[in-house]
């Protein structure tokens, strides 16, 4: 059974997601701060992390960029309506997709569901991908340029791997959003920006100067051919 980490320190809230995401089929743990998280996931080894960037003592942030020192969990972010700053550092830190507060229960497992099924989606196909000294195996969600490992979280890999996929070719971020499987981030095309950036500072030598993730002013981003 998959177990879904739900990090919120509203009793109720954690609660009306636990019931949901229970009734949908998923093992449900709870935490209500943010170093009980972090040892929850030491523990419990969730496939998904639901993490409220509104947390007592460490903050969601916080939570976030201790996770992905060394985890590529998924993670869907609860942030307050408004809180586009906190969105964008969310994605960037790594962060998969993001609900504004108050939510539905029903989208949260819809969103849960989109999100496992990427992951299990990225490691199809079984091909291993080569453009230059740039490798993408899908079969092991593994990305590497030359004997470098790049990690990158699901959402990461997913873009990559769609663009590599078709090198010289230009995709849209509409396109690109079309390639995560069916989460639309509330139509926020801006969020791929977000995920470009932090996929360069992990792949580029100078994300500043990048040699494989271009950008196509007004239009979108394309992999660069060998």
């Amino acid at each position: 059974m998959t177990t879904i980490l739900v990090v919120e320190d509203e009793p109720k809230i954690a609660q009306f997601a636990r019931d949901y995401l229970e009734h949908a089929g998923f093992r449900v743990v709870t935490a209500g701060d943010g170093r009980f998280a972090l040892k929850a996931v030491a523990r419990e080894r969730p496939e998904l992390i639901v993490l409220d960037l509104r947390l007592p003592d460490m903050d969601g942030l916080d939570v976030a960029r201790a996770l992905r020192k060394d985890s590529t969990v998924p993670i869907i972010m609860l942030t307050a309506r408004g809180e586009e700053s906190d969105k964008l550092i969310g994605l960037e830190l790594g962060a998969d997709d993001y609900m504004t507060k108050p939510f539905s229960p029903k989208e949260l497992v819809a969103r849960a569901r989109a999100v496992l099924r990427r992951w299990a989606l990225a490691r199809t196909g079984g091909e291993t991908v080569r453009v230059g000294d740039l490798v993408v195996d899908r079969s092991r969600l593994r990305a590497s340029v030359g004997d470098r490992p790049v990690d990158l979280t699901p959402t990461e890999f997913q873009l990559v791997a769609a663009l590599a996929g078709s090198p010289g070719r230009v995709f849209t971020r509409a396109q690109l959003l079309d390639a995560l499987h069916g989460v639309a981030f509330e139509s926020y095309e801006r969020a791929i920006d977000a995920h470009i950036k932090n996929i360069r500072r992990k792949l580029e030598p100078d994300p500043r100067r990048p040699r494989y993730l271009l950008t196509v002013y007004g239009v979108g981003y394309r992999l660069a051919e060998p």
